[in-house]
């Protein structure tokens, strides 16, 4: 497929962006990447999710796909060649489903409140609440990927992606607080296969490198406290 037809409005330090960018490259989907500042509200953004007026954006030909998990859905099934992104068993799609509004709805949430706490006795119970969750997600990653390399089996797919989507800011929340919640000692599997993850041709060119994050989250910081 030429890269004309198929665009994604973005921006590259964007989990949800990323989600469908790694979607596209395990699809072997060419794509132009269209980065924009969303607070903005670039015409081509207004014109092509009026309702939500967010990233990420996925154009198809003339035709806009809003939302990343809808987006995500949408190129497993527009490009049904090739490796499957969500499971093709009902009940292990339901069970993937299940994990991915958790991360959305009540984990992930937590991670991006945690890194711009302030007050200890805050930080201190958002940092057991985040932790918990992975100890959550690590069981789930047991049962998921029953012996295999990533939750989706033998390969990346829908929730690896979500969750894997989330580890660069996570390794940068570590990194600022000077805290470790990807512990070996209390998730050893998962940390494993964040390491797998991270490592993947399918994502490892997608997936921001925590150095770069860190650096925009420094400038960032730095503009706030200057404003």
């Amino acid at each position: 497929m030429a890269t004309g037809d198929v665009k994604v409005l973005g921006a590259w330090p964007s989990t949800f962006v990323n989600r469908v960018l790694m979607a596209l490259k395990i699809k072997s989907v060419e794509y132009e990447l269209i980065e924009m500042n969303p607070r903005e509200k670039p015409e081509i953004l207004l014109r092509n999710n009026p309702v939500h007026k967010k990233i990420p954006v996925l154009i198809h030909g003339d035709k806009p796909v809003c939302e990343s998990l809808v987006i995500m859905q949408y190129i497993d099934d527009a490009w049904a060649t090739g490796t499957s992104i969500l499971p093709s068993d009902p009940y292990d799609r339901a069970l993937a489903r299940f994990w991915v509004a958790y991360i959305d709805d009540k984990w992930f949430p937590l991670v991006k409140v945690l890194i711009e706490t302030e007050g200890e006795e805050e930080r201190t119970e958002l940092i057991q609440k985040v932790s918990e969750g992975l100890v959550l997600l690590e069981e789930a990653f047991v049962s998921c990927s029953e012996g295999k390399d990533f939750f989706g089996g033998e390969s990346i797919g829908y929730l690896d992606i979500v969750l894997g989507s989330c580890l660069g800011w996570l390794r940068v929340t570590q990194i600022v607080l000077e805290i470790e919640l990807l512990d070996r000692t209390k998730i050893p599997q998962l940390v494993k296969w964040a390491d797998r993850f991270s490592s993947d041709d399918a994502v490892k060119d997608v997936l921001p490198k925590t150095e770069k994050l860190l650096e925009l989250y420094r400038k960032i910081q730095a503009f706030l406290k200057a404003a």
